[in-house]
């Protein structure tokens, strides 16, 4: 398997830097009202680090409305096409495939979907094209993924549904190269059900793909520690800093340039970790 976004392959993990163009993301949304403020920020994390910027038009907080498909084209294509213009790797973040269409047409090199590409359409956009494709792990809609939440066990249940999200990508006509996990923290999931799916990334990777973890901010951290979102950073670095070390390969992040020293460390700690293990095997 090609190992583009593997960390160990690379010596380091790879950064996505996230770029909200919406007026209700949980927490940046509002800030970068039009095209010029977006590219501006977006230039700023691939300076500061980022592989990737995850362009989105659409929150999708717990409680989100979605956006009409008209409206989502009109807040990411022209910031697609302005990062693709300048060389950098754009990821669109989108459950929609007109919106998957337009924004790999405009430049995308990926689709981040929390809805795994169970969209109808959703596959062929994909499949039809050269775009990396992040399956992640959600229950529900953002509407209602916090309603009743209920696992009989999280960690089996989500790379279950995984595998078999990366199965069906790969009948389609995806290259299984193409392919990052993303276990969903926050999406559908009680504070133990984040903890242990953190924890359970070794397993995740035993499926063979890149894994990507989305912590930055969430709501689990301030749950653990009492922060407001705003006031996370810490946490998020401790967060990413467990994610890497036990074998995270993408992390999406809001602060880049704060993230970037913390997984600069426990990029170099895995490695060590990596090559001790093989020199006493």
């Amino acid at each position: 398997m090609d190992a583009r976004w593997k960390a160990l392959a690379a010596g380091h993990a790879w950064i996505m830097g996230v770029l909200n163009c919406t007026p209700d993301s949980f927490s940046d949304g509002g800030l970068y009202v039009d095209t010029a403020s977006r590219l501006e920020h977006a230039l700023q994390m691939t300076a500061q680090g980022a592989a990737i910027v995850d362009v989105g038009g659409e929150s999708t907080r717990p409680g989100s409305q979605p956006v009409p498909v008209d409206e989502e084209l009109l807040r990411v294509i022209p910031v697609v096409e302005a990062l693709a213009d300048h060389g950098v790797v754009v990821s669109i973040d989108t459950c929609k495939p007109e919106v998957m269409r337009a924004a790999i047409q405009a430049g995308a090199r990926m689709v981040n979907d929390v809805n795994a590409l169970l969209a109808d359409g959703a596959l062929d956009a994909v499949a039809g094209s050269d775009a990396d494709i992040c399956l992640m792990h959600m229950r529900g809609t953002p509407q209602t993924m916090q309603h009743a939440v209920h696992y009989n066990d999280v960690v089996d249940e989500v790379i279950s549904f995984l595998e078999s999200r990366a199965k069906a990508c790969i009948a389609a006509g995806i290259a299984a190269h193409r392919i990052l996990l993303d276990p969903g923290i926050g999406f559908g999931k009680r504070l133990q059900d984040n903890l242990d799916l953190i924890a359970a990334i070794p397993r995740l990777r035993e499926l063979g793909f890149p894994v990507l973890m989305g912590v930055s901010r969430k709501s689990f951290l301030g749950e653990l520690s009492g922060s407001s979102v705003a006031d996370r950073e810490i946490e998020t670095a401790s967060a990413v800093t467990a994610c890497v070390l036990l074998g995270a390969d993408v992390l999406r992040v809001h602060d880049v340039a704060a993230q970037k020293r913390a997984i600069g460390v426990a990029s170099a700690l895995a490695l060590a970790s990596s090559n001790q293990a093989v020199r006493l095997a």
